[in-house]
């Protein structure tokens, strides 16, 4: 209902990275557009749903207090790519024993004044309680970014990681052409019975595509 949002439903269709492995294209698209913000929602992440870490500026890791006995099973790697956390619902109990256990985890890290360190806010989204902390917050992580050039180094890596991506991509497939697919089919059974390595059958694949 607002005319200057645009929403966009995307299917990971798989990608084990939480987001659709399209959705960095279509920020790239909406971008250039001149969309000044731009939000991805994840399916959820867990020990390999990190792409987002490589993909926002700022990550906001979004729990329910009812999220309190699985905390202390929480991916390390959860941990490390928040920049902000939010209990939302947080008219519910369990939201203050939440936030403690999030912030004796915050403190198990070294310390190190120089680095972001996340707070921890509470929501209550369908009433816009904490709503507009939350942006001030993510707006004091922008410009900490800013001044540290960490947001420039992490655009930099981003398209790195985007080129290389684009051209593993291209490379496989210019490589599967028909002559390798069927050498491929000839000798997988040789591997299967350890009369050849995957090593070996790498090397008659390439050697069979440079001809």
């Amino acid at each position: 209902t607002d005319s200057g949002v645009f929403i966009r439903s995307m299917a990971s269709r798989g990608s084990l990275g939480g987001l659709s492995r399209k959705a960095q294209d279509v920020a790239d698209v909406l971008d250039a557009a001149g969309k000044e913000v731009i939000i991805f929602e994840t399916v959820g992440v867990g020990q390999t749903e990190l792409d987002i870490a490589d993909t926002a500026d700022t990550v906001v890791v979004v729990l329910v207090p009812e999220s309190g006995d699985a905390i202390q099973t929480m991916k390390a790697g959860l941990m490390e790519i928040a920049d902000i956390f939010v209990v939302n619902k947080a008219d519910r109990e369990g939201t203050d024993k939440l936030k403690m256990e999030l912030e004796m985890m915050l403190n198990l890290r070294p310390e190190d004044d120089t680095r972001w360190k996340p707070p921890i806010l509470s929501t209550t989204a369908h009433q816009g309680i904490g709503v507009e902390v939350l942006k001030e917050k993510m707006d004091e992580h922008r410009e900490y970014m800013e001044k540290k050039g960490l947001l420039e180094s992490k655009r930099k890596a981003r398209i790195n990681s985007k080129v290389r991506s684009i051209l593993q991509s291209r490379l496989l497939d210019d490589f599967w052409i028909e002559t390798s697919k069927k050498m491929f089919d000839e000798n997988i059974d040789l591997v299967v019975n350890n009369k050849l390595s995957p090593y070996e059958l790498v090397e008659l694949l390439l050697k069979n595509k440079g001809r």
